[in-house]
């Protein structure tokens, strides 16, 4: 028998009946129980039957999610990733990046973003925010040829002053809104799609400047739909509001393959090493260690897209100290190993970085 715990929440109970993949659940609020094959579907099966407020929800979510760390680099402006598929097999997840993903051909797939949940028709367009967990998944969809584009952007690519420009409200209302995920219309979906599908081959200027137009159509399009509870957006914001956590990351991205220590960061930003550490988990939601894995991952990553160099080769340079750490961490925040993430990129689709 195992006894899960969480905070403010009612232990459940997880029996095993002698099933390789099924668990019995007895859940003592209302005396129900249900089988699930999984945690994320034992989630969604809570958040169906409202047996959690909202607050606890995204608590118990957060602690199954995956931190998607994306191989966007402070140079990069966006990367856009094509793919034709037979299932989504991507689990419940998030990132920092804005995230606009177009999906045809899978009605009755399932929709999940923050504590929404709903099936999809056959044209899908949604703008998912930064730091909000989002994922699609089987459910009643039948097809084996799902279309998808999907196309992902630093929360800084429009500095904070440039959205304050008048002719950038939309989109910068927009963005707020998307903290709760938006959906937009089908007819918006099918309008759009030409666009999205070409936008790959425009040269690079031109691809910005027309990733900026399309941004600008949909903020201004109609029959915009918001996702998610708005308490899923609570404690987040487009960007960090602070000087110091913008010039820490700044110093982070341009020496990640070096030595960088706690104390000589402090320094960078005139204040204690415990002042720093408690300030920088506030702004940022995270702990300084992880920010910096995350931010070396995030370039091997990259070079594990872009170059032949060997694992061991793109450990080094991007500063980790042995092979086995950068296997070990790697695998811890993304799921599967340097070798398997490799393989999967170079097999799944078309990804291009801008």
């Amino acid at each position: 028998m195992l006894i899960l715990f969480y905070q403010n929440l009612v232990p459940f109970f997880l029996f095993d009946h002698g099933c390789a993949n099924k668990r019995r659940v007895y859940l003592p609020i209302e005396s129900q129980c249900y089988l699930a094959s999984n945690f994320t579907e034992l989630i969604l099966f809570y958040r169906s039957n409202s047996l959690l407020t909202s607050s606890v929800n995204k608590n118990l979510m957060q602690k199954s999610l995956l931190r998607e760390i994306t191989p966007l680099t402070p140079g990069d402006c966006f990367t856009i990733f094509y793919r034709t598929k037979e299932k989504f097999d991507f689990p419940l997840h998030y990132h920092e990046e804005f995230e606009l993903n177009f999906i045809y051909n899978a009605k009755g797939a399932k929709r999940v973003v923050g504590d929404h949940i709903d099936e999809i028709n056959e044209w899908e367009l949604a703008l998912i925010g930064p730091n909000l967990q989002h994922g699609w998944f089987m459910h009643k969809c039948r097809s084996k040829e799902i279309k998808e584009i999907t196309i992902q952007f630093h929360r800084d690519l429009f500095d904070e002053k440039f959205l304050l420009r008048n002719q950038m409200k939309a989109i910068r209302n927009m963005f707020e809104e998307s903290l709760r995920g938006i959906l937009f219309s089908e007819d918006t979906a099918k309008s759009l799609a030409p666009r999205l599908q070409t936008l790959i081959q425009k040269p690079s200027f031109d691809s910005v400047l027309e990733l900026m137009a399309i941004l600008h159509d949909l903020s201004i399009s109609r029959n915009k739909i918001a996702l998610s509870d708005i308490s899923f957006r609570a404690n987040e914001s487009i960007s960090y509001n602070s000087r110091r956590i913008d010039r820490v990351m700044t110093y982070l991205n341009q020496n990640f393959e070096k030595e960088i220590t706690l104390a000589e960061t402090a320094r960078l930003s005139g204040m204690t090493e415990v002042g720093f550490s408690r300030f920088f988990k506030v702004r940022t939601g995270k702990t300084f260690v992880d920010t910096v894995n995350e931010i070396r991952l995030g370039h091997a990553s990259r070079m594990l897209i872009d170059t032949t160099h060997s694992i061991y080769e793109i450990a080094d340079r991007c500063g980790f100290n042995n092979l086995s750490n950068f296997n070990r961490i790697f695998k811890r925040k993304k799921g599967c190993t340097p070798k398997e993430f490799r393989r999967v990129i170079s097999t799944s689709g078309i990804r291009t970085f801008i």
